[in-house]
């Protein structure tokens, strides 16, 4: 595998940016991964080395980047405590931010002869209305669209994520805990009527028993079996939108 820590020139200044794909048989088809609001770490880059291993080319930009790219403590986040900075961070990065970012980057991707599209965009937690932030901006370059347990997907502002869904081409997957105060029931039934809308192909699943951020090995929610679900349902996904050519 190749790996690279990048910057990336952007709209609002340089995004840091970690790369990686395999080393030969390319080009590959992009995965844009869109963080949580822990920021990047080793246990993202693991995630994003997963998928690279299975044959995509991954970006995984530092969404805080106007901030500095702070890092937080890690042992404390991992048991749950939340950081306020962490949380300041979080409110602060709007999606027109991440559509600006994600104009970039994929400028990055189309420039780099290794990366090829249509692609996907992939979001957790914090990163779930950004995935579909970029995916509607960017219908051409997604055909799959995925939020894991996503938080404020639906609110009462003109532009609230689900709103965005309509113009979203992608085949789109949602992973959900049950009880997650970040994404509660309702929620969950307006996006499955915003995807149900577009009469394009999606799956929402609850994972029963597991709670918001499952799908991350180093947090204390980690959920092996819903995770390992999750990756099965990404993998299929992928393989049905960005890789009908390789059939």
């Amino acid at each position: 595998m190749i790996e690279r820590e990048i910057d990336i020139a952007g709209p609002d200044g340089r995004i840091p940016c970690f790369v990686v794909h395999p080393d030969e048989g390319g080009p590959f088809p992009l995965v844009l991964f869109i963080m949580d609001a822990l920021g990047i770490r080793e246990e993202l880059r693991d995630m994003a080395r997963r998928f690279a291993s299975a044959g995509y080319y991954v970006l995984l930009p530092n969404m805080f980047h106007r901030d500095g790219g702070p890092c937080f403590d890690a042992g404390p986040l991992a048991e749950g405590k939340l950081d306020p900075r962490m949380m300041a961070l979080n409110d602060a990065l709007t999606m027109d931010m991440t559509v600006r970012d994600a104009g970039a980057l994929l400028d990055f991707a189309c420039a780099d002869p290794v990366a090829r599209f249509p692609g996907a965009v992939v979001g957790y937690c914090m990163g779930g209305r950004h995935a579909i932030a970029a995916a509607a901006a960017y219908a051409d370059a997604f055909a799959a669209l995925a939020s894991l347990h996503g938080g404020r997907l639906v609110t009462t502002a003109p532009d609230s994520p689900h709103r965005r869904l309509a113009n979203a081409a992608a085949e789109a997957y949602f992973g959900w805990s049950p009880d997650d105060p970040t994404a509660p029931a309702d929620h969950m039934t307006e996006i499955e009527k915003a995807l149900a809308a577009r009469g394009l192909p999606y799956r929402l699943e609850l994972h029963v028993g597991a709670l918001h951020g499952f799908t991350f090995p180093e947090r204390y929610c980690y959920h092996k079996r819903a995770a390992e679900r999750v990756w099965a349902r990404l993998f299929a996904l992928f393989d049905r939108t960005l890789r009908k050519d390789k059939r």
